[in-house]
């Protein structure tokens, strides 16, 4: 992969944040957090690498964190004004975890598997040749 500068913003356009650094993976999560946080059938991250890689261009006071309390290292950001979700950074991976939804521009990278696949809900999307994990590849 290659570095690469992405841009993105929240739904009501008060937070905006630009990341420059190099997407590592991209996955199609199906795990029952994400789909949660997300509120579909599966949450779809990019992870880029360092974790130093965003900065925020507007409304960072905006953004709040919910951290799973049995979890190690989920946890949600999200814009206060709108709840769309925004990227995180996650120190354990050393990345910035950033929602692909929320990017105003066209990632280098595409999606390469589908994770967590076990707990899929039987109406989640599936028409696809992505590989399948049962958690993490």
């Amino acid at each position: 992969m290659s570095e690469e500068k992405l841009t993105g913003s929240c739904l009501c356009g008060a937070v905006t944040y630009e990341v420059q650094g190099e997407g590592v993976t991209f996955y199609h999560c199906h795990c029952s957090r994400c789909r949660k946080a997300s509120g579909t059938g599966h949450a779809s991250n990019i992870r880029v690498s360092p974790e130093t890689s965003i900065r925020w261009t507007r409304g960072e006071e905006l953004l709040k964190q919910y951290k799973v309390p049995e979890a190690e290292r989920y946890f949600n950001n999200f814009c206060t004004n709108c709840g769309s979700p925004m990227p995180r950074i996650v120190p354990q991976l050393g990345a910035v975890v950033v929602p692909a939804g929320s990017l105003d521009t066209q990632p280098n990278i595409q999606p390469q598997a589908r994770i967590f696949w076990d707990s899929r809900t039987e109406w989640s999307c599936s028409g696809d040749d992505l590989a399948r994990y049962s958690e993490y590849p």
